[in-house]
């Protein structure tokens, strides 16, 4: 089993940061690498989509996709998501748990991935690891930036 754990500080008060990650029909303008998201129900607190990526570079650019579900809690401010359908991925298990928590110079977001690869996938868990720290940290750099842009533009 493997497991990645990245933070990143966004200077942007928390309930903007809250709502705008909450806002999954909204990643494709958020994340660099999703090029759709469609909510597919609504249950509460929890919803069930579909992501699509843009093509892969990095694996012949393959577009992935899966189904996701996703449980926020307001109250605590964390997330936690499992992906459900496994199909087109090389993942056997893939969950993240979300945190959202208030810092002086703004809101860190923290991201655990567990994940565990399937037996016949072409790659290990250590270059998975890799691959999920690397990409997850360029990710949280593009939110970064464009959640800091969009909070100054609304504060005026």
């Amino acid at each position: 089993m493997g497991k990645t754990d990245n933070a990143v500080t966004i200077d942007a008060p928390l309930d903007f940061v809250w709502e705008t990650m909450n806002d999954v029909e909204n990643w494709p303008n958020l994340f660099t690498e999703y090029a759709k998201s469609e909510i597919l129900e609504r249950n509460g607190n929890t919803i069930l989509f579909r992501l699509e990526t843009h093509p892969d570079p990095e694996y012949d650019n393959k577009v992935w996709s899966w189904t996701s579900e996703r449980t926020v809690d307001p109250e605590t401010r964390t997330a936690k998501s499992r992906r459900i359908d496994l199909q087109n991925i090389p993942y056997e298990r893939m969950e993240i748990e979300w945190y959202f928590e208030p810092r002086e110079d703004g809101t860190e977001m923290r991201w655990v991935q567990d994940f565990a690869m399937k037996p016949e996938s072409p790659t290990s868990e250590e270059e998975a690891t890799e691959y999920l720290n690397r990409n997850t940290r360029i990710q949280m750099g593009v939110l970064k930036e464009r959640l800091e842009e969009a909070a100054k533009a609304q504060a005026g």
